[in-house]
């Protein structure tokens, strides 16, 4: 019986996404000579090291979302409807590949289309796709529960300057900052170095490049645990996963171009492999 484990102390997540207060009224009315303490996240910072069979998990998951890319590529059309696109991301995130299906993915196909690119997290409507139309396309392959975000951004049409350039900054950013990652680095030496790169450019941004994530549920695929962000001092380790989102947003529009990588003894192995660029349809090469 519950009532019988005595003074002991006992953690719960208080600041869980489904942990309600109703929740914590019956913890305390069954445990009534028990101390509850908040232990929110202790689970997360256990896990932050993932194993070879969950790495395992997360590379099926990295090719899921390649697949899922591909399809938001080829679905989105100067006139087609945004929800017709959204339909085939979704399709391809469940159905997979031959060998492995897919699970249903923490957060839904994040889709901000036209002027909407120039904030994070937006999602789709039933609009058509206009020409000169930015479309952001975040997304994760999961497979059971593991996930390896990917975001990608398409020019419907030819880009004008300004784009081609916020693009090559974000580009160049991921890049060099990919390059620069070993373990022992802290998460925020890992960001300075995004930051020096942008401000180059004249471009401030302060928000943080990136975050721990792994298995999840609805409705987030992050840890809550480290972030890629200034003063966040979590020494990187390897098998530590990571979601880079070096985007950027401006007030009339945005790019975003990102990566999942796994922290190896020497470096980080980038999860996916989709081209790392500013897309553009009808499909041309910029360079």
């Amino acid at each position: 019986m519950l009532k019988n484990r005595g003074n002991k102390k006992i953690a719960a997540e208080f600041d869980a996404y489904y942990f309600t207060a109703k929740n914590f009224l019956k913890l305390s009315e069954n445990l009534p000579n028990a101390t509850l303490v908040d232990g929110t996240n202790l689970i997360n910072w256990v896990r932050i090291i993932k194993s070879e069979n969950e790495l395992k998990c997360i590379k099926k998951a990295a090719k899921i979302s390649e697949i899922a890319m591909q399809a938001a590529f080829d679905s989105i059309e100067i006139g087609g409807k945004q929800s017709d696109a959204v339909a085939a991301i979704s399709h391809a995130q469940i159905s997979g590949t031959d060998e492995f299906g897919g699970d249903y993915p923490a957060i839904i196909p994040l889709l901000p289309t036209g002027d909407k690119t120039s904030a994070c997290h937006l999602t789709w409507t039933d609009e058509p796709f206009k020409q000169g139309d930015p479309v952001i396309i975040e997304l994760s392959g999961c497979y059971q529960r593991y996930h390896s975000p990917l975001a990608r951004t398409i020019i419907l049409g030819i880009p004008d300057d300004r784009s081609k350039h916020i693009a090559e900054v974000v580009v160049e950013g991921i890049n060099t900052t990919l390059d620069c990652i070993r373990p022992g680095m802290t998460c925020g030496e890992v960001e300075l170095v995004w930051r020096k790169v942008i401000e180059k450019h004249g471009i401030i941004k302060d928000s943080r490049l990136g975050y721990s994530m792994g298995l999840n549920y609805p409705p987030d695929w992050g840890e809550h645990t480290a972030s890629l962000r200034e003063g966040d001092r979590t020494i990187l380790q390897p098998n530590m996963t990571f979601h880079m989102i070096p985007g950027i947003w401006l007030d009339d529009f945005g790019i975003e171009i990102s990566e999942s990588f796994r922290v190896t003894e020497k470096g980080c192995e980038v999860l996916a492999d989709f081209p790392r660029e500013l897309l553009v349809k009808p499909n041309i090469r910029l360079a």
